[in-house]
């Protein structure tokens, strides 16, 4: 049976999606074992649920991201609102090289893309990071240049802050900006989105889950299998930090079990409440994570509810950042 999930609105050019969306990162790389049977029930589940949102991009698995959504895709095209990214470039042995945002490079991606998409038109194309040797504009221009030939639909931007922000609102209507936003991760609150909100940009936010530190699941190092990157992506799974980050997990619970849900849908469900303009997509590669997070559309929580969690989970108060000091050198103002 169908589920009708609640949409919402992405900038100004009518780009509707479903309230949550689902980040398909992990069924091709970065977290630990892959299984492409499973991936492909939990794409096809999501849309049971109502969600109709899919977040890809070409560097993840080095393209086989979006190899495994053209399976999915195949006579399900028009019920899909479809975003891919491009700006990371890697060998094919998954090796990073580096940021490319030069006008021919955003071409040669594009058209990379739709062939393993298998599809003739991207709904929303972002820039993954910004190029620091190409001036925004530039970049954007380019983007633009695709959206006139009819293969891209909305452009995006990822993790880009207000001065560039307004540099490519300069250049081309932008629908959307992808930057991380969780309990765990406000860096966009204030400058950043009332930046969007000025310009009538959509805010998307990925990992609303803290990389899986908000579902409770991941007390331990242990906890993390062979071959997840988490344990070298930042400062906030060291083994001191993350100890001291369950503790506040942990706070979360205890006001989950009072709403008698989750508390990775009660993480979720903070997001969403954050604004109408704002749609997290949660990355999972399984059915029943999904389920779970598909629950979080129909939690409400109150003002007093809302403060509370902001109490109890301060930001202040969580040990380590987001990414190794090397890794945010490569986020835009």
């Amino acid at each position: 049976m169908l589920i009708i999930m609640e949409r919402r609105t992405l900038g100004t050019a009518g780009l509707s999606v479903s309230a949550m969306g689902l980040g398909c990162m992990g069924m091709s790389d970065f977290y630990g074992p892959l299984d492409d049977t499973e991936s492909l029930h939990t794409l096809e589940r999501a849309l049971d649920l109502g969600i109709d949102f899919y977040d890809t991009a070409d560097m993840y698995g080095v393209g086989k991201n979006e190899e495994l959504l053209a399976k999915f895709l195949k006579g399900r095209r028009d019920l899909v609102v479809l975003a891919t990214k491009f700006g990371f470039v890697r060998k094919p042995d998954g090796t990073f090289v580096g940021v490319n945002g030069k006008p021919e490079y955003v071409r040669e991606a594009c058209e990379a893309s739709l062939r393993r998409l298998e599809t003739d038109v991207i709904d929303l194309y972002y820039l993954h990071r910004m190029d620091p040797e190409v001036p925004i504009e530039d970049t954007v221009g380019a983007m633009a240049r695709l959206v006139e030939e009819g293969k891209v639909r909305h452009l995006g931007l990822s993790e880009v802050g207000p001065v560039n922000l307004r540099k490519a609102a300069s250049a081309s209507t932008i629908t959307a900006l992808q930057t991380e936003y969780s309990l765990f991760s406000r860096d966009a609150e204030g400058p950043i989105l009332d930046t969007c909100r000025e310009l009538g940009i959509g805010f998307v936010a990925y990992s609303p889950l803290g990389r899986g530190l908000l579902t409770g699941r991941f007390r331990n190092p242990e906890d993390f299998s062979e071959g997840d990157w988490r344990r070298a992506l930042g400062p906030r799974f060291s083994d001191e930090n993350l100890a001291h980050n369950v503790r506040l997990v942990e706070a979360i619970e205890t006001m989950a079990q009072e709403k008698r849900c989750t508390t990775a849908q009660l993480a979720i469900a903070w997001v969403m409440a954050q604004g109408e303009d704002i749609v997290p997509i949660p990355g999972t590669k399984r059915v029943q994570y999904l389920e779970v997070n598909a629950g979080a559309a129909d939690i409400v929580l109150t003002e007093a509810e809302l403060q509370h969690l902001a109490t109890v989970v301060p930001i202040e108060a969580v040990a380590g950042g987001r990414y190794t000091p090397d890794r945010l050198k490569a986020l835009a103002d």
